[in-house]
């Protein structure tokens, strides 16, 4: 049996070292809207247009306010090279950012002081960050990468305020997604080969379950789909993708 006290101050790893090195060699393309990460420049609108609705709903926001995260702290975590976490600060928070790849964070660094914008950035495990709540955690399209997911979201849980917002967003385990987003997404190059594993993503019920294990409660997910005139959009349609938001169960 592990002791307790040894199980709190060295929580498992959740960094898989070759999904980080996987990540670490795109890290020079992430700002390219044509390079290997295209197609989160073309996820990221959908994802940020969920995020200030669901920012706004839970603050009672103005819709009309530029920075309705002023005087707010957000965490994104797997951060990549910033496409999130630099939308976040133009919001007005305060924004720390973490991720597997020093190489990532090396290039979100300088991407940042280019743009004129103070963000922390961090490499290495979330368990390592110190953890001072955060009143908006993201972790998007993080948790299929993840080594052990139990731990992972413990420590979203662990980083997130009591009246936090937590959002995630993850391919779903489907047929659908093992045929679209691994088999013909990464066969013409679209997605680069290699970065998913189908079996690692997660359904909706799987997610709500791990958070609920987290004592959080998880709203009802919104799909990301594809079609032809819409190009990426929310609907109900969760067969690919989804997001979500969840609180903690007190709230």
């Amino acid at each position: 049996m592990v002791d307790a006290t040894f199980a709190a101050t060295h929580p498992p790893a959740t960094i898989r070292p070759q999904e980080a090195a996987h990540f670490a060699r795109l890290a020079k393309e992430w700002w390219d809207p044509a390079g290997s990460s295209a197609m989160l420049h073309r996820l990221n609108p959908v994802r940020l247009g969920f995020i200030r609705e669901a920012v706004d709903r839970h603050w009672g926001g103005d819709s009309d306010d530029p920075r309705p995260l002023a005087a707010r702290r957000a965490l994104d975590v797997g951060c990549g090279a910033g496409l999130v976490a630099e939308p976040l600060a133009r919001l007005g928070a305060a924004v720390t950012g973490i991720d597997a790849a020093a190489e990532n964070i090396a290039v979100a660094v300088a991407h940042a002081q280019g743009a004129g914008l103070a963000i922390d950035y961090r490499a290495g495990e979330l368990a390592a960050l110190e953890a001072a709540p955060f009143d908006l955690v993201t972790a998007l399209e993080v948790i299929e990468h993840v080594a052990d997911k139990p731990a992972f979201v413990a420590q979203l849980a662990r980083h997130l305020a009591p009246d936090g917002l937590l959002i995630v967003s993850a391919p779903n385990r489907t047929l659908r997604s093992r045929l679209v987003l691994v088999g013909a997404a990464e066969a013409i190059g679209a997605i680069p080969r290699g970065t998913h594993r189908w079996r690692d993503f997660v359904t909706p019920e799987e997610l709500r379950a791990l958070l609920a294990g987290a004592g959080l409660v998880m709203g009802e997910p919104r799909g990301i789909a594809f079609s032809p005139l819409k190009g990426l959009h929310l609907s109900d349609d969760l067969s690919l993708d989804f997001i979500a938001i969840a609180r903690h169960s007190a709230r």
